[in-house]
């Protein structure tokens, strides 16, 4: 390297421009050569036995589209000495079987842990700053009990800033629900469906053994208020996993789980992708104002034997380094979601170019599934029920929920991402 350095120096007086360049292109190419020698590329060293670290990297929608140098998705549980910002006191819309202090769970290091991307930082939940940005709009919650389980966290978040107002209530369990917030003129509904497509949900007393889908059709009990809705968030998955019957324009295209019926099996992988599909194409076609859809990607369950059959999830802290590998149904789960989200805000992208009359619909994927698969310990367990162990039952005679989160909890952390990408769209709006 020095001697081609000593030979450019001396001959410069006799170089033309364009000779001159090329000589220092010599110079620079084996410099960087050195740098990369001496400074090699650098990765994440693995964290201290204190934290429960994702190893793998999964790109949201944004770093899909470049459009955000974050991944949130990728990162470690950490120890937080700060505790949650409510509890089953101070919350009033926390569901009681999420209320796992109120129900006498003993243990309560599950509270004391904090999500940390590895690439930038999560700023802790600021509910006046989500409530300023739901000034006049409209937030929605639509699909199955996880769903549910997001937007009761959120309720619970908001309330330490303003008390939500409950307006509407219907359904069995109350699966359609709506609060406002006076002070921003500001609606959060939530919507109980489960397949987010058009269905019918089994009933067994009723001899009714299989759920029923018509894949082409989104659910009209939320598509019917979209145009009324300025951001939707989407959960779902876990009820896809039941015995189903698939309808497709007009035909039955197969089935999961029906060895008792004359159709094709077909799983429930490419149906779910096609259900997600539809849902998205959904949204679309009702945009006539700037929009935004997010989807919360699958959410791993944690039980330890069948959750039938005295299933449990009696881990207390999250899993350390190496310690839980993502299964294949939980990533195939993930990647559908991840896929179908990205290829759809292409879609409306190019759309939107085509023809600037139309709406603007932004749409995101809120990547939790590898930073809940190393949470095993924040689920209820057996504090699903109040106090399950007051008269003297056993452990496998108590039925175990290790699919839903307590509240507070690790579903928490969905929240404060929620924020950031809210944070982002009111920006690029603006803009």
């Amino acid at each position: 390297m020095g001697t081609t350095f000593l030979q450019c120096t001396n001959r410069t007086n006799h170089l033309s421009v364009k000779k001159y360049i090329a000589c220092g292109l010599y110079i620079l190419f084996p410099l960087a050569l050195l740098h990369l020698c001496v400074s090699p590329i650098s990765f994440h060293a693995p964290p201290p036995n204190t934290t429960a670290t994702v190893k793998a990297v999964g790109l949201t929608t944004s770093e899909v589209t470049g459009q955000s140098p974050c991944n949130y998705s990728d990162g470690k549980w950490v120890v937080h000495s700060g505790g949650p910002v409510y509890d089953g006191t101070s919350c009033k819309t926390i569901r009681k079987g999420q209320n796992c202090m109120e129900h006498g769970r003993p243990d309560t290091g599950y509270l004391y842990w904090r999500w940390q991307p590895r690439s930038c930082p999560l700023p802790a939940f600021n509910p006046t700053a989500f409530l300023d940005l739901l000034t006049h709009k409209h937030l929605a919650f639509v699909g199955d009990s996880m769903a549910r389980n997001q937007l009761e966290s959120l309720l619970c978040l908001l309330a330490t800033a303003e008390e939500p107002e409950l307006v509407y209530r219907d359904g069995e369990d109350n699966k359609f629900r709506r609060w406002v917030f006076r002070h921003r003129n500001s609606t959060v509904s939530v919507f109980w469906s489960p397949f987010l497509v058009k269905g019918v949900e089994k009933n067994e007393p009723a001899g009714m053994n299989h759920n029923t889908l018509f894949l082409e059709t989104a659910d009209e009990r939320w598509a019917e208020e979209l145009d009324q809705i300025d951001i939707v968030l989407f959960s779902m998955g876990h009820w896809y996993l039941h015995p189903a019957i698939y309808n497709e324009n007009g035909v039955v295209i197969g089935c999961h789980h029906c060895p008792e019926l004359n159709h094709t099996e077909v799983g429930f992988f490419d149906v779910f992708r096609k259900a997600v599909r539809t849902t998205l194409r959904e949204v679309k076609r009702h945009t006539s104002g700037d929009k935004l859809a997010v989807v919360t990607t699958f959410s791993p369950a944690h039980f330890e034997g069948e959750w039938d059959k005295a299933g449990a999830c009696p881990k207390k802290e999250p899993y350390k380094e190496g310690e839980k590998e993502m299964e294949y149904m939980d990533a195939l789960m993930r990647s559908i979601e991840i896929e179908e989200v990205a290829a759809a805000a292409a879609a409306a992208a190019t759309a939107e170019e085509e023809d600037s009359r139309g709406g603007n619909v932004k749409l995101e994927a809120l990547d939790v599934t590898k930073m809940a698969l190393l949470r095993p310990d924040g689920h209820p367990g057996p504090y699903m029920h109040p106090h399950p162990f007051s008269n003297g039952a056993a452990n496998d005679r108590v039925q175990n929920d290790c699919v839903h989160w307590c509240l507070p909890g690790p579903i928490d952390a969905w929240n404060e991402i929620l924020l950031q990408i809210l944070t982002r769209w009111k920006t690029e709006s603006k803009n």
